[in-house]
């Protein structure tokens, strides 16, 4: 049996919601939310309109479908990544390098991700706090597993935790507009030079260490 737009045979519905969503990414990342047209979406999947919504029932729908799985994407490649590493530094070090990686090869999800304008739908904005959210938790345990090997844990607590996962966050999303200023550098690079940047800081403090300015 075959489809009605393009004779392919029948796919399995989750090999066929993949290959829409796949459509979906590269649409909604080149045009935004409210320019994309699902139109546009069901030629790049080679299915007619009514599939698409047969298949993921409405715009909204797949928008969060995409984000979903971008999210997901990311987190699973800073996991595997961050948790290969014996030490603290380099457990950071190999998570950075994987994020800036994903960054540079996978830019729609990228796109979705960090760009997409902030006036969307409820379900829209839900979905795109909580993929912040689930890097966030990602880079706190990182940190957490730090301070409590550092044998710090007695005077850094969950506010120093969720302190320099925000900041390592917030530095590692503005980067990435830096990179796509500077193509020539790669994701390893971006990653060693954010390094050299915080780990001195944060080694010190892991260690105890703590900056206070003179008194007057």
């Amino acid at each position: 049996m075959t489809t009605e737009k393009t004779g392919r045979r029948r796919l399995p519905r989750s090999v066929r919601e993949r290959e829409i969503v796949d459509a979906a990414l590269r649409v909604f990342a080149q045009r935004g939310y409210h320019a994309a047209v699902v139109d546009e979406i069901a030629d790049h999947a080679g299915i007619s309109k009514p599939m698409v919504y047969l298949y993921l029932g409405s715009k909204e729908n797949l928008f969060v479908a995409c984000v979903r799985r971008s999210s997901q994407a990311l987190v699973t490649a800073f996991r595997e990544a961050a948790d290969s590493g014996d030490a603290p530094e380099l457990r950071l070090w190999r998570g950075l390098s994987a994020f800036f990686a994903f960054v540079a090869e996978d830019r729609d999800s990228w796109v979705m991700l960090h760009r997409q304008a902030p006036e969307q739908s409820e379900a829209i904005t839900a979905e795109l706090e909580q993929a912040r959210e689930s890097v966030m938790r990602e880079v706190a345990d990182l940190v957490r597993r730090g301070i409590d090997e550092g044998g710090a844990d007695d005077r850094l607590g969950e506010v120093d935790v969720d302190f320099v996962a925000q900041a390592l966050v917030g530095a590692a999303d503005s980067l990435t507009d830096w990179m796509e200023q500077h193509p020539q550098e790669a994701p390893e690079r971006v990653a060693l030079r954010l390094m050299n940047m915080i780990w001195i800081g944060m080694r010190d403090v892991l260690g105890g260490e703590m900056w206070s300015p003179p008194q007057e």
